[in-house]
């Protein structure tokens, strides 16, 4: 017995010394010193699930020490010794993050969810750990007070100004017990977002449909039925074919799909998602508790809601400003609507269907619409948007006419998964600015939805070049068949490098300032500003270019793609503001209005704005919206909208100004891509433009210019 007993002892020490050991030796575990790959590129090859935990917990634990060494200072506190300080701390925490935050969405596995669940919390904590430690705060304060007498630069000022307003939106001013609640209210939420994001992934899964009868695919290329069929069979389900729900309510198949039972059959399986439906995850009590949550802790801070709170740094700065913008917009998409819908509805009494367009049914025959107002054959359009060429003759071709840069794949760098490349920028003068990772085909471990990440980010304090990567979700091709991908894809591209570039030509000293560090309504502004590079004349033409023969595409259906780019947008904005307005009603609640039921708050929510159309749901419903309920985008859909009024305006500006010149693209290098936050947002966009945006370039953008 003592034998055993002693044994049991021995194999406790081992396997505590084992865990010692896995956390602290840095020799073994890449993520501990900085890559020694060009510009610090992760060492794919060499990081493995077992080293993120480690360096997480060592990462936090060396930022906190890092943080009480700053807030212990005997000396006065001074931009440098503070402000600076801060600037460079957490080195090693901030690493592991911009590594492993990307692989949850972009190619996560079990082990990294699992821990992502057990970080999420500890992240949250660590974070109220640093912005309620009171002695920190008396520095940043003492700054802040003083802040006219310092002598700082404008970068400096709004540095410090952003510092004070994070600790004091953290609950720095907050009493003990506050805080305390604060502490736990931030842990749970955490938890529940990350639970949400979690869910997701396995929705999507869950919710795929298997078709066992090939010609119920009629109206699918025979690319696209055999990526079908290899993806059911990579699932154990041979000799049948699987279709994957996106992201958004709007399936893009159901454009195709000939076979309405089917396409009724992909719709509902979209958009019912999330509500538990024959036993399946139930995202419902998660969205709730999150906005009880989000509201306590808004009122904790002294705003009226969670939308005040998240809109009070942004450039609207109060929800008032947003919905008065947003609702402004309302009246003439739905009268855009209506007239899509009679033109819909007359088609399909074509096919011998009477009554209104259902939701299964607007983008089949919003197609068919195109095809007769437009004469536009999707499946002879297709041929000419080949992925490689248009990344390389479109997207990068355009960022060389207005910024100057170029790109230049490599193959030796090591990647997260065989699909991502990786390109060398560089500048005009040949110098090297950064690299630039790009991951474009959908697959089972990557969440839906496109976006972009900083693997590093630019800083001169920390003398650190940009790595920046862009991620979507466009359907792989089967084996040795080429990538013909949709127009919306290839605008989604050049929406993507826009973030990119923001990342990619920051000029900025402080990492706090770098990039896409502004304000969530103008982040989007760059992105969408590059989108509409897409529908130029001398872009497109360079190219829309066939993938077997190289010609390029005819004039005639090239003017064909520009004017049909405007048709069924009252649809895609209509989608749009009613997921943005059911948002903000989220988040306009107060503590003592929590409803108890998710989705009959989403229709009286909808109704209240004169949105709740059955044809035309919202983008996301709430249990799916993943930029509300687990990405940045609670109470700030609206960015989006919003952003795109800049965007609008900006491309319009640089039409009066000649377009596609590189004296243009560097007059928006300098005052918006290179700036990222170091000065106010619309400030640096004043300061571009001359004066503030008007929203009519907008409506004429989205094809919506009446007088309604």
């Amino acid at each position: 017995m003592k034998t055993q007993t002693l044994l049991i002892i021995v194999w406790a020490v081992s396997m505590m010394l084992s865990a010692c050991s896995e956390s602290n030796n840095m020799n073994d575990n890449p993520l501990f010193s900085p890559s020694t790959l060009p510009y610090e590129a992760p060492d794919f090859d060499a990081i493995k699930v077992k080293h993120y935990r480690p360096a997480f917990e060592a990462g936090m634990e060396q930022e906190l020490k890092e943080m009480e060494e700053i807030a212990n200072n005997p000396e006065a506190p001074t931009f440098d010794n503070t402000i600076v300080a801060m600037e460079k701390s957490g080195e090693l925490l901030n690493r592991t993050r911009s590594v492993f935050y990307n692989l949850t969405s972009a190619h996560t596995n079990n082990e990294i969810q699992k821990i992502q669940k057990e970080m999420a919390p500890k992240s949250a904590a660590h974070s109220d750990n640093i912005l309620l430690n009171a002695k920190l705060y008396d520095r940043v304060k003492t700054l802040y007070d003083k802040r006219e007498e310092l002598d700082l630069s404008e970068a400096q000022l709004k540095l410090l100004e952003d510092t004070h307003r994070e600790f004091v939106r953290a609950g720095a001013q907050l009493s003990d017990e506050e805080k305390e609640r604060m502490r736990a209210i931030n842990e749970r939420l955490s938890t529940l977002t990350t639970q949400f994001q979690d869910n997701l992934l396995k929705i999507t899964k869950e919710r795929s449909v298997l078709v066992e009868d090939k010609e119920q695919l009629d109206g699918l290329s025979e690319d696209r039925i055999a990526a079908a069929k290899e993806a059911a069979t990579e699932g154990g389900n041979d000799d049948q074919y699987l279709l994957t729900i996106t992201n958004t309510t709007r399936v893009p198949i159901l454009k195709s799909l000939n076979n309405r039972a089917l396409r009724q059959r992909v719709w509902e399986a979209s958009a019912y998602r999330g509500i538990g439906e024959d036993g399946g995850i139930d995202n419902r009590p998660l969205i709730l508790e999150l906005v009880e949550l989000r509201a306590e802790r808004a009122e904790l801070l002294g705003y009226e809601n969670h939308a005040a709170y998240k809109l009070d740094p942004q450039t609207a700065k109060t929800p008032d400003a947003a919905l008065s913008m947003l609702t402004d917009l309302i009246p003439p998409v739905i009268n855009n609507t209506k007239q899509e819908a009679a033109a819909i509805e007359k088609m399909m009494r074509k096919d011998g269907i009477e009554g209104e367009v259902k939701p299964w049914d607007w983008n089949y025959y919003a197609e068919k619409v195109r095809q007769a107002e437009y004469n536009i054959d999707q499946s002879k359009v297709r041929p000419y948007f080949e992925l490689d060429t248009v990344l390389k003759d479109g997207v990068f071709f355009t960022m060389n006419k207005l910024f100057g840069i170029s790109f230049e794949e490599r193959n030796d760098l090591p990647v997260y998964h065989p699909d991502v490349r990786v390109f060398n920028v560089y500048d005009e003068d040949g110098t090297q600015i950064g690299l630039f990772y790009a991951d474009y085909f959908a697959r089972d471990s990557k969440r839906g939805g496109a976006w972009m990440n900083a693997f590093v980010s630019q800083s001169h304090l920390l003398d650190k070049k940009p790595v920046i990567v862009n991620v979507m979700n466009i359907p792989k091709p089967a084996e040795g068949e080429p990538a013909l991908i949709s127009f919306d894809n290839v605008t989604t591209m050049f929406h993507e490098m826009g973030h990119a570039v923001h990342g990619l030509l920051s000029d900025v000293k402080y990492p706090s300032q770098a990039g896409t560090s502004v304000p969530r309504d103008f982040v989007e502004f760059p992105s969408t500003f590059e989108e509409d590079w897409a529908i130029q004349p001398e872009v497109l033409e360079n190219y829309a270019v066939h993938y077997k023969t190289g010609e390029q595409i005819p004039q005639e259906l090239l003017d064909k793609v520009i004017e049909a780019s405007n048709f069924n947008q009252g649809f895609d904005t209509q989608e749009y503001l009613a997921a943005t307005m059911l948002d903000m009603e989220w988040h306009l609640l107060g503590t003592d209005d929590i409803p108890s039921e998710v989705q009959d708050f989403e229709k009286k929510a909808l109704a209240k704005y004169n949105l709740d159309s059955e044809a035309i749901p919202p983008r996301y419903k709430s249990p799916y919206f993943a930029h509300i309920f687990s990405g940045g985008y609670a109470a700030n859909y609206y960015a989006y909208i919003w952003s795109g009024v800049l965007a609008a305006d900006a491309f319009a500006y640089m039409q009066q100004q000649g377009g596609l010149k590189k004296e243009n693209g560097d007059k928006f290098r300098r005052y918006i891509l290179s700036q990222g936050g170091s000065d106010e947002a619309m400030e640096l966009y004043k300061q571009y433009r001359g004066q503030e945006p008007e929203v009519k370039h907008l409506l004429k953008r989205r094809g919506l210019d009446t007088d309604i």
